[in-house]
């Protein structure tokens, strides 16, 4: 098992994109929690590819296989394990990896850290394939805070410079939840949104790819979750973004605006609401001296284009110690924001479940 995520829980995965399967286990998960099961299966499926025309060909069920951790359909509190098996590999698309590195994946530290022997079929250990593991953990984690009265959910912000509605900060909740529920396309403003499918198709059309930006929203989270410095609310969230291999960048509230503003613009002034001490403004994104502060928790990820594209690219033949023009063969996503909005969520609900269990 390589390093795992956690202070109350530990996440655990391993495997690669062409191995027989990939495997999960999941540690100090509370007891008691009945599975959703058709939630679990309708949370992976916005994740699975090959389902419409801005994913990768490649298609797999995404099906996970519970080994421990449940008893008819209920957490032990037990170790949680799951498999999900692989079964629609190319891995002759990938002859040449070990030799060739791919601009912008992890070929070339891969095969300077571990030898030149090191499994990069389709990515290998380094493959967004694995984020299908942090979705069935996270996806348990949802179901346990959802009983919580905590609700998260996200929604593509923008792809390629062409942006979405974007979440009120201050009064997100349940009518936006509702409006992106289910969507394979999760966008506020459908017409934004068929822009955006537009760019995407003109970049698979032209063999490229492009990037973008998804909004997440955790509502309802208790006042006081994480502490200060090291186990900060923001820290704990972005280091299990920073698990998902696309994501570049993250910010919380008004993020690197705040850069511009004075203090009296970027303060987020309290006032009692009857009883309730919220504030005025969030450009905080909920979270202050690293605790949450009762109001949405609100954050963006910058997730880079998918560096597979089938335009010649510059590299280098590791072999023959020479420049070398190539061309990348394989099943690719010509973006792969739409698939990521649920692994963001997953990956938050992961962190957020691990800070309620330092409370209990």
């Amino acid at each position: 098992m390589f390093f795992p995520y956690g202070d109350n829980i530990k996440l655990y995965i391993e495997g690669g994109s062409h191995d027989e399967k990939i495997e999960m286990l999941l540690k100090g998960f509370p007891k008691g929690l009945k599975i959703d099961e058709e939630f679990l299966s309708t949370f992976m499926a916005r994740r699975a590819p090959g389902q419409n025309e801005w994913s990768t060909k490649r298609k797999e069920a995404d099906k996970p296989v519970f080994l421990s951790g449940l008893k008819n359909g209920v957490t032990t509190g037990e170790d949680i394990s799951a498999v999900i098996y692989n079964s629609n590999q190319h891995s002759s698309d990938y002859s040449t990896v070990g030799r060739i590195p791919r601009p912008s994946h992890a070929d070339y530290t891969a095969i300077m850290k571990y030898g030149k022997n090191v499994d990069l079929r389709g990515g290998g250990h380094y493959s967004g394939r694995l984020t299908s593991l942090i979705c069935v953990a996270g996806a348990l984690a949802m179901q346990y805070l959802n009983e919580k009265g905590i609700d998260i959910f996200a929604h593509i912000y923008s792809i390629g410079g062409i942006s979405d509605k974007p979440f009120n900060m201050i009064s997100v909740g349940l009518s936006e939840k509702t409006a992106l529920c289910g969507s394979d396309f999760p966008v506020l403003d459908e017409k934004t949104g068929e822009e955006m499918k537009r760019k995407i198709k003109f970049a698979k059309e032209n063999m490229d790819s492009v990037g973008g930006v998804i909004e997440c929203a955790v509502c309802n989270a208790p006042i006081g979750l994480g502490e200060h410095m090291f186990k900060g609310t923001e820290g704990k969230i972005a280091s299990m973004m920073f698990s998902i291999p696309a994501i570049k960048g993250i910010e919380f509230g008004n993020g690197f605006e705040c850069a511009n503003l004075f203090g009296s613009e970027n303060n987020d002034p309290f006032y009692y609401d009857g009883e309730k001490v919220i504030t005025k403004t969030n450009n905080c994104g909920g979270i202050l001296g690293g605790m949450t502060n009762g109001m949405p928790i609100i954050f963006r990820v910058a997730i880079k284009p998918t560096p597979s594209i089938g335009i010649e690219q510059d590299t280098v033949d590791l072999e023959e110690k020479k420049n070398i023009k190539y061309q990348i063969k394989g099943r690719h996503d010509p973006c792969i924001v739409p698939r990521a909005v649920p692994v963001v969520e997953a990956a938050a609900a992961i962190a957020i479940l691990d800070m309620m269990l330092e409370e209990v």
